[in-house]
């Protein structure tokens, strides 16, 4: 049985420190690096690129609105050549460093609101996978595990890596609860540890009322904003190994 164990890094900029990266970076197997349009910039993409290679962790582009004030949270209206182009420019952005620094592309993780936008827009998702297909159709698309992006990609030769979320409670439905409300993000690292065997073991967890629902895990997300990030992460990891579960990037068992 294997996983991946992913986060969101690099999501400084400027000034602005932004996350706990060198210290999430010693327990995941793949990052999602921001390309510079909801977080990140041109320095702070070339150092978290280096410290992955440094780390041997798989790097991935992590796309998002053109929102730096909103941290790429607000909704976006956007056409399907707005989205395809929109993400072929921006995994170009990150391509850019990982050349620069020897390392291959493994995979597209969309942010934030656009990411949610997704399972509820299958027009804005299959031109989002268009323009992934446009650069390179061995990326690897990681998007909401048993959702319609998933579907879509694979009809369209795109490899999937379904994902679940450590630290978010679910609807019924298998959507995220919303972070506006009550007990959206879970902070107590048993009960997140929990959660993340039953998904991965079990291949389900208890949504926020309490009904199971099944979720596919490829690859396992831990929000490296969180102020107990690097405990979560180390926490997890050590869980799943010691279940016998082994933690490896999504393109050794992705193809």
């Amino acid at each position: 049985m294997r996983v991946d164990l992913n986060s969101d890094l690099g999501e400084s900029f400027g000034r602005y420190k932004l996350g706990l990266d060198e210290e999430v970076m010693n327990y995941i197997t793949s990052a999602n690096v921001a390309t510079g349009w909801h977080a990140g910039d041109p320095l702070v993409m070339r150092k978290t690129v280096r410290l992955a290679k440094e780390k041997g962790v798989a790097v991935g582009a992590h796309p998002g609105y053109p929102d730096l004030m909103g941290f790429g949270r607000r909704y976006m209206k956007l056409t399907p050549e707005e989205a395809r182009n929109y993400i072929l420019y921006q995994i170009g952005a990150l391509y850019a460093f990982t050349m620069a620094e020897g390392l291959e592309l493994q995979h597209v993780k969309p942010h934030g609101a656009l990411y949610n936008a997704l399972v509820k827009e299958e027009e804005l998702a299959r031109a989002l996978i268009e323009g992934i297909a446009d650069f390179d159709k061995n990326l690897i698309f990681v998007t909401l595990s048993g959702s319609k992006p998933a579907e879509i990609a694979e009809e369209m030769g795109v490899k999937v890596a379904h994902e679940v979320f450590a630290d978010r409670a679910y609807n019924p439905d298998g959507t995220l609860v919303p972070r506006s409300k009550p007990n959206a993000v879970i902070h107590d690292k048993e009960e997140i540890a929990e959660r993340v065997i039953s998904m991965v073991k079990d291949g389900g967890v208890r949504a926020i009322n309490g009904e199971w629902i099944e979720l596919k895990a490829d690859t396992i997300c831990v929000h490296g904003d969180n102020p107990k990030a690097v405990e979560i992460a180390k926490h997890i990891r050590e869980v799943l190994e010691r279940e016998g579960v082994k933690v490896v990037p999504m393109k050794e068992f992705i193809r």
